[in-house]
Parts: structure tokens; sequence; C-alpha cells
């Protein structure tokens, strides 16, 4: 039973294991696909940077890139984005 100030954890929409993909953006810079290619790795080691789609801004300023990760759990998705999210070099992750 749950205590009337906790919530039971919400059923995940996703169905694990699955191919996940999750969008980036970040500067339109040479180091950008391969550092986050790297990060990916750290989460699913069979990750393959060379799969990680590209496409540039309409002013070339930045770079949208799509990476797409074999996810194990909600966890292993949890600490990716929290990951994504605080490297210096992104802007933005959905």
């Amino acid at each position: 039973m749950t205590s009337p100030n906790s919530l039971p954890p919400e059923p995940s929409p996703i169905e694990y294991p699955c191919d996940f993909p999750i969008k980036v953006m970040g500067p339109h810079d040479p180091g950008f696909v391969a550092s986050i290619g790297a990060v990916a790795q750290q989460f699913d080691p069979a990750f393959n940077p060379g799969s990680i789609a590209q496409r540039p801004s309409s002013k070339g300023t930045y770079l949208g890139l799509t990476l797409t990760v074999h996810a194990t759990s909600r966890e292993q998705l949890d600490a990716l984005y929290r990951a994504l999210t605080s490297h210096p070099m992104v802007k933005y992750v959905l």
C-alpha cells in the first residue's frame, strides 16, 4: 500500500527491449557527432555511431542528430537523457 503522499510508479508506455530514437540538437561542430556517439555507447555498448542521422539547421549554425539506441529499461533511458542534457555541447534533447 502506498502512503497518501506518494504515488505508485506509472507503467511505462514503452515495451522493453526496443530500439528507441532520440533527437539531440547542438552546434555544427566536427566533434559534436563523435561526442554524442560516445555518450550513447556508454548506455548501449552495441550502438553504432555511424548510424547517427544528421540534419543541419537552415543557417548551418546547429546540427540536429537522431540516434537510435537499443533501450533495455526506463532506468537506462533516463540515465542516457540525463547524460545528454548535461553535456556541454547539447542545446536540446527530445
